[in-house]
């Protein structure tokens, strides 16, 4: 698995129409109407663009919202914030870091013992890697984010 995780034309034209809107104009799919808002699947979620590994199941949680809602990235540099003064007030918009996909958005009314944010993403700016599949995928070093064996071949 390549860890060069950029956007390119070849990418983007395997992107279905929600997909695209999502990622690339920014738009928002409809709560509890998508793939990935009540997955209780152990696996990693990565960027629909690029593959680059954003978040893991170890993070999810239930929200409430009907989109797919995490305590942190798998990795801070995973992502990027930037201001989004849309909607009639300022909200912070996460990016992937590699392809610049729009995600979602970061909020700070989160669990509070998981540090109070709330990653609240598009299912469909994400693709979902099974941890039964890590390897087979190219994300093997993520399988000791899944130490317990009966967990991952479930």
């Amino acid at each position: 698995m390549t860890t060069d995780y950029r956007k390119t034309p070849e990418a983007l034209s395997r992107l279905t129409d929600l997909q695209h809107r999502v990622t690339q104009r920014d738009a928002t799919e409809p709560a509890f109407r998508n793939a990935y808002w009540d997955n209780h699947q152990p696996g990693i979620y990565v960027d629909v663009v690029s593959g680059q590994p954003l978040f893991s199941s170890t993070d999810k949680y239930d929200s409430g919202t009907g989109w797919p809602s995490f305590t942190a990235p798998i990795d801070r540099a995973a992502v990027t914030t930037r201001a989004d003064k849309g909607l009639w007030m300022t909200r912070t918009e996460v990016r992937s870091s590699g392809a610049d996909s729009h995600l979602g958005h970061v909020f700070d009314d989160g669990p509070y013992q998981a540090g109070g944010l709330r990653y609240c993403m598009n299912s469909a700016a994400l693709r979902f890697i099974p941890a039964a599949e890590l390897e087979e995928q190219g994300y093997g070093d993520y399988r000791h984010l899944f130490t317990n064996d009966e967990e991952t071949t479930s």
